[in-house]
């Protein structure tokens, strides 16, 4: 499978072949699994207090022959209030689940592991099959990228886009390549519904073009201000920046250094 490999004017320098990476049955199952992985790890452990429904005096009445004692009464024995109480407390049940103001029965706990694992080799098949992705032009559309002005996919450009640092130099790049009306798309924003709004994700915002460099001269400066945008070095490509949602088909331009890196097949097993 040939491809186009573009200079910065989005002119076609020469074509190469793509590597066998790019020919890795698409798997979508492998895809979620590698990216629930990813974003159990982001999850942050919560419980509750361990003294929740725990202070308070009241304490069990239940023996008997004793003063204050429940048996024989048509009382529940359980932690009662008793003595100098508010009106209407006195012999008021406390600490136990079933009870007003009583502690949980399972909270939740610190302790509970939230991290999901998976296989190496899973991981690396996960990762070579959404790499395999940015190359089917259905996917990319099915993910709403707008790519009617790319001849073909993935976009593959010479080094020297490794070394832009300046934010208008990229956007007049991919404007050149045909990708206006995709940085036009991931401009729009939508606000949240539901409660998210009131817990710091006010805003939904789209996914743009993932950019796949050997390795970082500048361009990640340079698309920091770019919304949707996102730079990462081959070596650390995960399921998150090529499937965002577990959704394959991201739209992936690579540069000539990444692309030979992926060519040797130490990487994901390419």
């Amino acid at each position: 499978m040939k491809v186009d490999v573009l200079d910065l004017k989005g002119k076609v320098v020469k074509k190469i072949e793509l590597p066998e990476i790019f020919k890795t049955e698409i798997r979508p199952d492998l895809i979620q699994r590698a990216f629930l992985a990813i974003m159990s790890h982001k999850r942050q452990p919560y419980g509750t207090d361990p003294l929740a429904g725990l202070r308070t005096s009241a304490h069990y009445h239940g023996m008997r022959h004793s003063r204050y004692t429940m048996m024989n009464r048509e009382l529940a024995r359980m932690p009662r209030l008793h003595g100098d109480t508010a009106p209407g407390l006195f012999w008021a049940a406390r600490k136990v689940p079933q009870a007003v103001k009583g502690r949980r029965a399972h909270p939740p706990k610190v302790e509970k592991v939230w991290e999901e694992k998976i296989n190496k080799k899973e991981r690396r098949k996960a990762i070579a099959s959404a790499i395999a992705a940015t190359a089917v032009k259905e996917l990319v559309e099915k993910r709403g990228h707008r790519i009617d002005g790319v001849k073909s996919l993935p976009i593959v450009v010479v080094d020297d886009l490794e070394k832009i640092s300046k934010t208008k130099e990229l956007r007049e790049f991919l404007e050149r390549i045909g990708l206006k009306e995709e940085l036009e798309r991931v401009k729009e924003r939508k606000v949240r519904a539901g409660k998210g709004k009131r817990r710091g994700r006010k805003y939904k915002k789209k996914i743009g073009p993932l950019i796949v460099v050997g390795e970082d001269k500048g361009i990640g400066k340079a698309a920091k201000n770019l919304p949707g945008v996102h730079v990462c070095r081959v070596e650390n490509l995960n399921a998150e920046y090529l499937a965002p949602g577990a959704m394959p088909g991201r739209l992936t331009i690579f540069t000539l250094s990444a692309i030979n890196k992926l060519k040797e097949g130490k990487l994901f097993g390419g």
